[in-house]
């Protein structure tokens, strides 16, 4: 099935900042674009073509228990009461069904891929002599309002900054190593229309995946938790502090950073090949410190998100909601 790896681009600064449901209807147009980093950013980049450098533009469409999106090249529709997913080939004028318990089961099969792929890499590079007590975690929050404004879809918006850090607990972030997720959103006033499609998106990965939803695809959601489990806790203080704010995101980077310990960056130093041991970001750089990144740094990117809402509509018609004509399932 043919998955919009955008979509966590889409949903996690709407979930961030959700509020409660309006009973509204809404059509808006957005632009997202996702980087990857290390190797998975170079495959990316190497297959995603023209969307892959400069993001992808696309209406969404939200009424009731449908939730319609589409672009240039491909569309999604998710039925909640249906329970099913439809994704669209634009070009070929085609379109694939997929069910929840489809992905359900996609998920925990991604899920137990990628345990199994870093406990053996864990079990190649770092070979403990015994085993050792599970690390405990610390999450950081800070936001901030930068006191810089300006216009995005014909709504006033202020800057607002916040940082999310996870390091082990008792220790500092230069020490054990960890990650730092930040986001800078631009937020207009309450905009009773958008509450109502974040209301959707946390219907939908809830009905999908349960309590622990955080707005990523099935497959995305499995592996990265499994390869990096610091960034479950980032996404969850996130979705604690966000609704604090106050105002509706029209424009959100979230970025995703992997940070090395004080002993890889030693390794490092003296030449050493594997730059595992060493705390909390251990297995983490391992990953995600290829030759796109700089060595000499301690940090390097997981993944960088943007989104921006160019126009907002409060109105859908049957016709937004529906299967183009002239598609055919495969």
């Amino acid at each position: 099935m043919k998955r919009f790896v955008i979509s966590c681009a889409i949903a996690l600064p709407m979930l961030v900042l959700a509020a409660p449901p309006a009973s509204a209807e809404v059509k808006t147009r957005e632009k997202t674009h996702i980087s990857l980093g290390g190797m998975i950013g170079k495959v990316f980049n190497l297959f995603g073509g023209k969307s892959a450098k400069e993001g992808v533009v696309g209406t969404t469409a939200v009424k009731g228990n449908r939730k319609v999106t589409m672009n240039e090249s491909t569309g999604q529709i998710v039925d909640l009461g249906e329970e099913k997913v439809y994704d669209l080939d634009m070009k070929k004028k085609t379109y694939q069904v997929t069910t929840f318990d489809e992905l359900r089961q996609r998920m925990r099969e991604a899920r137990e891929k990628a345990e199994k792929d870093a406990a053996r890499e864990e079990g190649k590079e770092e070979k403990p002599e015994k085993t050792e007590p599970k690390k405990e975690y610390e999450v950081d929050f800070n936001a901030k309002e930068t006191g810089q404004k300006k216009q995005l879809a014909g709504y006033d918006t202020r800057e607002v900054i916040m940082t999310i850090t996870v390091r082990e607990k008792g220790r500092t972030l230069e020490d054990s190593g960890g990650v730092v997720m930040t986001v800078d959103s631009w937020l207009g006033p309450q905009i009773p229309a958008l509450k109502e499609m974040a209301e959707f998106e946390i219907k939908y990965w809830k009905q999908l995946q349960g309590p622990d939803a955080m707005g990523m695809s099935a497959e995305q959601l499995a592996t990265v938790i499994a390869m990096f489990p610091p960034v479950k806790q980032a996404m969850e203080r996130l979705q604690q502090e966000g609704p604090k704010l106050q105002g509706t995101p029209l424009a959100t980077t979230t970025t995703v950073e992997g940070v090395k310990s004080k002993e890889q960056m030693a390794q490092q130093a003296q030449g050493e090949k594997s730059s595992g041991g060493g705390g909390l970001g251990g297995m983490l750089a391992r990953r995600i410190a290829k030759k796109d990144n700089d060595p000499a740094s301690a940090r390097a990117t997981i993944f960088t998100a943007e989104h921006e809402v160019q126009e907002v509509q409060t109105s859908v018609s049957a016709a937004d909601l529906e299967l183009p004509a002239g598609f055919k399932q495969k």
